[in-house]
């Protein structure tokens, strides 16, 4: 039984979610609370499985709740936000960034025709979510590993590809801030993300990285130095050296897929002018096309398991071979700064 506690100061909203819950018989409503504090106090009391707040609440805001809980009493929480707010969307990543797993869009009310499709994406969050093994809420002190010399198994990369979903945004934040903003490289980001997000996490990330970041667009150029981000609903894959945005069917489920940008670097000779990063996320997405663009003479990093907030993309890639390194989040980014400045 996965037991949940719902934090939201909208009944509607809390009803909404008991309904949408209530289809699948392995998840309890552990306790419902309309204010911040009471989140912070109801999830040390009821020890929940996964925790879904609202950004904004009385008394205590979603973004203090989230820092108290993950800095007391560490719990996978799926924050609420209205995606059409650029307020809510941008306190949603502020609150992944304190330690929230993932965003999505807070429901106001059910059309009849989509309640089963809604109840069935939200449980199959729900149940990966609260399987989330997560720990206190603060920067450890990096530990000190010899440095490994970097060698170019071919000639100068100019495209940095990295792939992510679930535990993604907080990864990919991490890995941008650390990156100079003189990198000499295009950075495409595939990351899996609820529908209506994508500018938000776009805009989120170009506030607290020194690159440049901007959603992709369909005739977009390779600049070195700038980040562009796939939106949602299209697959971002590379023609004739441009972005193109395509509306071809989901790949894992899913549009963005991470395989759809790996499998177009492979198919466009790109493989040997690019490093790719398969970050933390459930499934297999991108795993298969890191396979592909490894055997063309990409140099490939997969994250580790330890740092990982869910093992199974990189997992999958690992079990085919794919990976050039398997490293921790907070090593990867030395490593591809050695990438594209080594001579």
């Amino acid at each position: 039984m996965i037991r949940i506690l719902i934090a939201d100061d909208s009944e509607l909203t809390r009803v909404v979610l008991r309904d949408l819950l209530s289809e699948d018989h392995g998840v309890e409503i552990a306790g419902e609370v309309s204010d911040g504090r009471s989140a912070v106090e109801q999830t040390a009391k009821l020890n929940p499985d996964l925790v879904i707040m609202d950004v904004m609440m009385p008394i205590m805001g979603g973004l203090e709740a989230v820092a108290e809980i993950m800095a007391k009493t560490p719990t996978p929480i799926l924050m609420l936000s209205a995606n059409t707010d650029p307020q809510d969307s941008h306190s949603a990543f502020a609150a992944i960034k304190l330690g929230a797993l993932d965003v999505m869009a807070k429901p106001s009310g059910v059309v009849t025709e989509a309640f089963s499709q809604i109840a069935s994406q939200l449980i199959a969050r729900v149940k990966s979510l609260s399987r989330i093994r997560v720990i206190h809420h603060y920067r450890a002190q990096r530990p000190i590993i010899e440095k490994e010399k970097i060698i170019l198994p071919s000639g100068p990369r100019r495209i940095l590809a990295i792939g992510a979903s679930t535990g993604g945004p907080k990864a990919v934040l991490q890995l941008l801030q650390e990156f100079p903003k003189d990198l000499a490289a295009t950075v495409l980001v595939v990351q899996h993300i609820a529908d209506g997000f994508a500018p938000g996490f776009a805009e989120w990330l170009n506030r607290e990285a020194e690159l440049p970041v901007r959603l992709a667009a369909s005739g977009d150029d390779l600049h070195s130095g700038v980040v562009l981000v796939a939106p949602n609903n299209a697959h971002m894959i590379i023609q004739s050296g441009h972005i193109v945005l395509e509306h071809s069917p989901p790949l894992h489920n899913c549009r963005p897929a991470v395989d759809a940008l790996f499998h177009s670097l492979a198919d466009h000779g790109l493989a040997a002018e690019t490093v790719a990063i398969l970050l933390t996320g459930m499934g297999t997405d991108g795993a298969a096309g890191l396979a592909a663009i490894y055997k063309q003479g990409a140099y490939t990093i997969v994250q580790d398991e330890a740092s990982c907030a869910v093992f199974g993309m990189p997992k999958a890639a690992i079990e085919r071979g794919a990976a050039t390194k398997v490293l921790p989040l907070e090593h990867i980014t030395e490593v591809v700064c050695d990438l594209f400045t080594s001579k």
